[in-house]
């Protein structure tokens, strides 16, 4: 290297000494220092190389410390769209009212059966088409005048 200056390469490069360890190589003969059980001991959980899922060091794990909920979800279970009595005087005097125009006029959102409850009151003679009626909205409908018909 006389006055010209060696320029700097990738394979000039090299970690620093000491920097790099040889990884120890465990369980590799029962002639070295690491053979056989591998520096683990004899049987015992810290011997294997599972813990059970959820173990929490001999703690009581979270799973058992929280409590547990009752009941169940139905999967068979019916659910009905349900619309007001008070709802319908939307609708003009001597129409029927059916599942199909209530969705029209947005009036119920939920696919599937209709249910007719009796909040409020009516004031028009109405055809109303439903699924299933609550006794007293049926009451309010044939005292308006209307009828009103299961489908």
């Amino acid at each position: 290297m006389s006055d010209k200056k060696e320029q700097l390469k990738l394979h000039h490069l090299s970690p620093a000494p000491g920097s790099k360890k040889k990884k120890i190589r465990v369980g590799r003969g029962e002639g070295g220092r690491r053979g056989k059980t591998a520096g683990r001991g004899t049987k015992g959980l810290k011997a294997r190389n599972t813990l059970r899922p959820g173990f929490e060091g001999g703690q009581t794990p979270l799973a058992m410390r929280l409590p547990k909920l009752k009941g169940f979800n139905n999967p068979n279970k019916e659910t009905f769209a349900i619309i007001n009595v008070e709802t319908l005087n939307t609708f003009r005097a001597g129409s029927e009212v059916t599942p199909e125009k209530l969705r029209e006029q947005g009036l119920i959102r939920h696919r599937g059966r209709v249910k007719v409850l009796a909040e409020g009151d009516l004031e028009k003679k109405l055809t109303v088409k439903a699924h299933a009626f609550s006794a007293s909205a049926r009451e309010k409908i044939e005292a308006a005048g209307g009828t009103a018909e299961v489908i």
